[in-house]
């Protein structure tokens, strides 16, 4: 396993395969050894309730999902399932682009762990978390 299979426009290609990830609107900011920073852009759809306009859950969860796979992902030249994933909420994500930070704590054969957090167009941290990824080379 290399610790920088691809550059960061091979993972700006990789990230936008999926139709998910391109509703998302991802755009890979920064890619080193400590992991990779991505920007999701901000969608009207991405609105619980109209009326306070913050956004879902599920979408921050998403956004941390798709950052700690990456960051893997950027490691081994590949995205990788989910087996686990731990999401804490530290506040309401107001309209407008969020930037994720994630990492990789544990890079191993089976299984790696890594971890995401996610911060809001002001830069603060709207939403943490870690997830576990089956690593094993497909067969």
């Amino acid at each position: 396993m290399s610790d920088e299979v691809m550059g960061i426009d091979k993972l700006q290609q990789l990230i936008q395969g999926g139709p998910f990830n391109q509703w998302l609107n991802f755009t890979v900011l920064k890619m080193d050894r400590d992991g990779i920073e991505i920007k999701a852009t901000w969608r009207e759809e991405w609105v619980v309730h109209p009326g306070r306009r913050f956004t879902h859950g599920g979408i921050l969860a998403a956004i941390i999902d798709v950052a700690a796979d990456y960051a893997i992902a950027a490691r081994l030249g590949r995205p990788v399932p989910t087996i686990d994933l731990r999401v804490d909420y530290h506040k309401a994500a107001m309209p407008g682009d969020v930037i994720a930070k994630a990492r990789v704590l544990r890079l191993g054969g089976q299984y790696s762990t890594a971890e995401a957090y996610l911060y809001d167009s002001n830069g603060a941290l709207v939403a943490s978390g870690r997830g576990t990824y089956f690593t094993a080379s497909p067969k």
